[in-house]
C-alpha cells in the first residue's frame, strides 16, 4: 500500500514539511558525497547506537563516544539510500501538511521532533545490545501518519496497490490505512523479537513507538479544542490538483475534525 493523495484539508504553504524534507535531501547529499571512511565517522556519531548508552566501554572500543544524546534527535536526518530517502519523503508529503495545518507550525514541529526522539528511545529500549546504526525519519514520520488517523479517521488515503504491472487505485480510510499499517509494524516487530536474524535492517519498534506517541498527541490536542487559523487546500478529485478553499480555517474550537 502506498499513498497517492489525501482528502483532508492541508496547509495551503506547508513551510515546516517543505523545510523537513528540503533538509533531509540535503543531509544525503552530503552524506553521499562523503569518502568511506567520513561517512562510517558520520554514522558513528550520529546515527542512533545502541550500545553508546547502555554499554560505554564497548562504544569506546568501537570508537563511539559516549554519552552522546544527540543522536536520538539526528538520526531521523540520515538516510541509508536513496529509495529510503524518496519513500519517507513521500509520505511526510502526503501526511504532513494535514497536521501542519491542524496544530499549526509550531505544534507540528512538537509532533515531528517528540515522535522521532520518542521512536528513538523505544528501539532504544528493546534492543539494548545492538551496535548496528540506526537512521531514518520513519519514527517522526509514523507519528505524524497515527496524528492523521486520530484527526481525521474518515479521510480518503488514495492507495496505489499494484496488481502485477497494474497499479490499482483505491481510497481507503485513514483509519483504515493506518491501522493495516501499524498492524505489519506490530507483526514485524514481534517476528524480529522472536528471532533477531530475521530483523532485515527496519527498526520496527520504532516505528511503533513513534506512531504510539502520535495517536497520543492527536487525541490530547483533539480534545483541548485548539486550532489555528491557516488556510487550507484539498485535491482535486477530478482535476488531480490542489485547489485553495474559499475560506481560511477557522479555530477548531466547536469543528469535528472527523469530516
Amino acid at each position: 500500500m502506498f499513498p497517492f493523495i489525501d482528502t483532508a484539508p492541508r496547509a495551503a504553504r506547508p513551510i515546516v514539511v517543505i523545510g523537513l524534507i528540503a533538509t533531509n535531501v540535503m543531509v544525503y547529499l552530503w552524506m553521499w558525497s562523503l569518502p568511506p571512511s567520513a561517512l562510517n565517522h558520520v554514522l558513528a556519531q550520529y546515527a542512533l547506537i545502541p550500545v553508546r548508552f547502555t554499554d560505554p566501554s564497548l562504544a569506546r572500543h568501537m570508537g563511539i563516544a559516549p554519552p552522546n544524546w544527540w543522536p536520538l534527535v539526528t538520526d531521523m536526518f540520515m538516510h541509508g539510500g536513496w529509495l529510503h530517502l524518496i519513500s519517507n519523503m513521500w509520505f511526510l508529503w502526503i501526511f504532513g501538511p494535514a497536521m501542519e495545518a491542524r496544530f499549526g507550525r509550531l505544534g507540528f514541529i512538537v509532533l515531528y521532533f517528540a515522535g522521532g526522539v520518542v521512536a528513538s528511545v523505544v528501539h532504544l529500549v528493546t534492543h539494548l545490545t545492538s551496535s548496528e546504526p540506526v537512521l531514518g525519519a520513519s519514527g517522526a514520520i509514523a507519528a505524524v501518519i497515527a496524528a492523521y488517523a486520530v484527526t481525521y479517521p474518515a479521510a480518503r488515503v488514495i492507495t496505489i496497490i499494484p496488481l502485477g504491472f497494474i497499479p490499482l487505485f483505491i481510497p481507503v480510510p485513514a483509519v483504515i490505512f493506518a491501522l493495516l499499517w501499524f498492524g505489519l509494524q506490530v507483526l514485524q516487530g514481534t517476528s524480529e523479537l522472536a528471532s533477531p536474524e530475521m530483523a532485515g535492517g527496519v527498526a520496527w519498534w520504532a516505528h511503533i513507538g513513534g506512531f504510539a506517541f502520535g495517536a497520543l498527541f492527536a487525541a490530547i490536542a483533539n480534545s483541548l479544542g485548539t486550532g489555528v487559523k491557516t488556510k487550507t487546500t484539498t485535491w482535486s478529485h477530478a482535476r488531480g490538483r490542489r485547489v485553495p478553499d474559499v475560506k481560511p480555517r477557522r479555530s477548531f474550537r466547536g469543528h469535528n475534525p472527523r469530516e
